[in-house]
């Protein structure tokens, strides 16, 4: 059944089990680097620090530790719940598409590396594995087809891509793949093209890990710390930025 089968552990009928673990060590290392290497060479670490200090010496009042803390738990409860997006299909999508990735991240490093043999694997985590994998082509695909702004508001086709759709659509591809693998691997059982499938599967998941300097990968990491910074300017007096009222006054004129 797919949605009880471990889909890493056929893998050990042609490859050992450390080598889709080192596969994972080498992902995360290509996310961390290509991060790293997004912030240093768009000057991210540049301009936050230039705008704490910034901040800091136009601050009208100082926080206090609890303050601070308290603007960071409220920062990561809006991130939970896609709270930038005022507009409800947007955040839908996005809550799909985070906690379908989430799900589906999390149960395939713990097959991988706690049950690599497959014949203890507890059914909750493939059916978990799909259920994300799916979460993810439903928030994706509605993103990719209906919301995206040049495809909403500038009549672009749906098909066009440019190279903000990176990240979107290499994993949509690489889930896409993964579930065509898994059901060809649990009900037609054609070795050959189980291979193909996942051969591809693998293709796209590696452009999706490796390409985080040129996609919007590493934007996740950067929301937050945006709204955390402004949070903290507005708390402490320095913001620069029009308050919510004003920007909607500027709107309305």
């Amino acid at each position: 059944m797919m949605f009880t089968n471990n889909p890493f552990a056929a893998l050990t009928d042609f490859l050992p089990p450390l080598v889709m673990q080192v596969y994972i060590v080498l992902m995360a290392l290509a996310v961390v680097a290509g991060t790293l290497f997004d912030v240093v060479h768009k000057g991210s670490a540049k301009f936050f620090a230039r705008r704490r200090e910034k901040s800091e010496a136009a601050a009208q009042r100082r926080l206090s530790g609890g303050e601070t803390a308290s603007l960071a738990m409220k920062t990561i409860a809006e991130a939970a719940v896609s709270g930038e997006f005022c507009k409800w299909p947007r955040r839908i999508s996005h809550l799909l598409m985070m906690y379908g990735f989430l799900l589906y991240l999390i149960t395939t490093v713990t097959m991988i590396f706690a049950y690599p043999a497959g014949a203890s694997t507890p059914a909750i985590l493939p059916a978990l594995w799909t259920v994300g994998a799916l979460m993810i082509l439903a928030g994706g695909l509605w993103f990719f087809f209906f919301l995206r702004v040049n495809v909403a508001y500038d009549g672009a086709s749906p098909f066009h891509l440019g190279h903000a759709d990176l990240f979107v659509g290499s994993l949509l591809v690489s889930v896409a793949f993964a579930l065509l693998w898994h059901f060809m691997q649990t009900t037609v059982g054609h070795a050959t093209s189980t291979r193909i499938l996942f051969g591809l599967y693998l293709f796209f998941t590696t452009l999706l890990f490796v390409s985080v300097p040129w996609s919007k990968f590493a934007h996740m990491f950067f929301k937050p710390a945006v709204a955390f910074q402004r949070r903290i300017e507005e708390a402490n007096g320095s913001s620069d930025l029009p308050s919510p009222a004003a920007e909607s006054h500027i709107v309305r004129s």
